[in-house]
């Protein structure tokens, strides 16, 4: 049940040891050591050796079991490779004799180092929300011009039809002025000079 994966040197010790001190903690007892603690239960017990060997087996089970959930629950062979990784790096580094920026030393705080790391993706991350907030500016004056042309197109067509309106409004005003029954009389008279005359 308790498979050690595959993984950096670190952590197959880690693991190993971890494991041999699990079975070392459920089988610390001697089937001796437990008879003399409980030499009653052992005398009513004639099996009480098989018993204890399962008792032990199920105690290392168990915190195996429980050991291997905290390891996916925290993902404890990826950072213990991780640790590995890092002071392999730090070791090939000193032996080349390179150090980086963000090298522990000890006159350097931690504030510093963490900056030293931290710092350019923060800017990184600035400048692009930079970019994105210019491109969002840049698109929101283009629709508010559009929007403003529209505004402007909409109050003309309102000037226009108001004036056409009005205009309207004088010629019906006027219309009602002049008297209907000279017009009527002149259409009369027009339809009566436009028809033919009939021979009698």
């Amino acid at each position: 049940m308790y498979t050690q994966k595959n993984g950096s040197r670190r952590w197959q010790h880690f693991h190993s040891a971890l494991q041999l001190a699990v079975q070392r903690a459920s089988h610390k007892w001697t089937y001796d050591d437990f008879k003399e603690c409980f030499p009653l239960y052992v005398e009513e017990d004639k099996n009480g050796s098989s018993t204890f060997n399962s008792i032990g087996e199920y105690i290392e089970s168990e915190c195996l079991r429980d050991l291997e959930k905290l390891f996916e629950d925290y993902n404890v062979q990826e950072n213990i490779d991780t640790l590995h990784r890092i002071v392999n790096e730090a070791k090939e580094r000193k032996a080349k004799g390179e150090a980086g920026t963000d090298v522990w030393r000890e006159d350097l705080e931690p504030r510093v180092a963490t900056c030293a790391r931290t710092v350019p993706l923060l800017e990184a991350e600035a400048a692009r929300l930079r970019e994105t907030l210019a491109t969002m500016q840049a698109r929101t004056s283009r629709v508010q011009s559009e929007l403003e042309e529209t505004v402007k197109a909409t109050e003309d067509a309102d000037a226009q039809t108001s004036e056409l309106l009005d205009q309207l409004d004088t010629v019906l005003e006027n219309w009602r002025k002049i008297p209907t029954d000279k017009i009527e009389a002149w259409t009369v008279q027009t339809l009566e000079a436009s028809q033919p005359s009939q021979p009698g």
